[in-house]
């Protein structure tokens, strides 16, 4: 049973969205999907064929990764926001796809209070890490490991980073948080941060800067 009323998570969703953009969004609205909106290996493929389509390019790692970043900013974004700023982590276990696009909905929002956890960090990483390495089990394109786990490592600083600019008044538990998720599992060492303001230098690189007119990321280890 959730800790939280499904309506008291539901609720925090919607203001994070309402206050912190698109990327924060996680729809809650009741309805009935089709089969294919569940959160697979094979809804993955679709949205890493359409990358690979926009920046025709027939290298299959490129749009595996780069859709792969864009799920990640979209876990993340909403589940950290919902801890720090309504203290409550939902759980993800339920999330699938909202269309055709990357939007993400939430058919069963549940969630525990973020003030009860042993550890705040574990609690969101296993939420969102929970269900990247479920979608990456399937991956029937070989990306290197270390590379998906630096896309989760850029897109919880990316998200952080957001939260920061939206929310300067939570700088010490956004700062924290996320140094705490960097040193978690498989992010640990995937980079580091290196600026006041969560400037973010990754160890792996997403592979955008092989796609045609594609460049390097702000945070890629390309870069010098």
């Amino acid at each position: 049973m959730s800790e939280v009323a499904p309506e008291q998570v539901a609720e925090a969703l919607r203001d994070v969205a309402s206050r912190l953009g698109g990327f924060f969004a996680l729809d809650t609205t009741p309805t009935r999907r089709p089969p294919d909106a569940r959160l697979t290996h094979a809804g993955l493929a679709a949205r890493a064929q359409t990358v690979n389509d926009h920046y025709a390019t027939a290298e299959p790692r490129i749009g595996a990764s780069i859709a792969h970043l864009g799920l990640a900013a979209r876990l993340w974004s909403p589940v950290l926001a919902c801890a720090l700023v309504h203290g409550i982590v939902p759980t993800m276990s339920t999330v699938e796809w909202s269309g055709e696009g990357s939007a993400l909905h939430l058919p069963r929002p549940e969630g525990r209070h973020a003030s009860r956890l042993p550890s705040l960090a574990d609690a969101v990483f296993a939420e969102v890490d929970g269900v990247l390495a479920a979608v990456e089990s399937g991956l029937t394109v070989k990306v290197a490991p270390r590379l998906l786990a630096g896309n989760s490592a850029s897109a919880l600083v990316g998200s952080a980073a957001q939260l920061l600019r939206s929310r300067p008044d939570l700088r010490t538990d956004v700062r924290h948080v996320t140094q705490e998720l960097l040193e978690t599992g498989r992010l640990r060492g995937t980079g580091r941060i290196t600026g006041p303001d969560l400037a973010f230098r990754r160890r792996s690189c997403c592979l955008f800067y092989r796609a045609p007119g594609g460049g390097k990321c702000g945070d890629c280890c390309l870069v010098r």
